[in-house]
């Protein structure tokens, strides 16, 4: 499979949420304000679910495009890959 250009930028999203989730925990060990914590979870949460559309969007546009572009013999399959990855949108 072709390596995907939107994979870095995924990456660094998920890094970053993986940094964030680091200091929630180390919030939580020092007894922090729930509100606080709750801000930084909330981002967290928003960064992986950012990621998660990037890589959907990312596979409809080029893995099925170009599934669907093989031909029709193809078909079949490549619709029900589609209604299988738009689920996680």
């Amino acid at each position: 499979m072709p390596t995907h250009t939107s994979h870095p930028d995924i990456i660094k999203r998920l890094k970053r949420a993986q940094g964030h989730l680091k200091s929630i925990i180390d919030m939580l060990e020092d007894d922090r304000g729930c509100l606080e914590i709750a801000q930084q979870l909330q981002a967290v949460e928003k960064a992986v679910t950012n990621a998660k559309k990037a890589l959907v969007h990312d596979h409809i546009d080029h893995c099925l495009e170009h599934a669907v572009k093989k031909g029709p013999q193809n078909a079949g399959a490549t619709v029900r890959e589609f209604k299988e990855i738009t689920k996680y949108l």
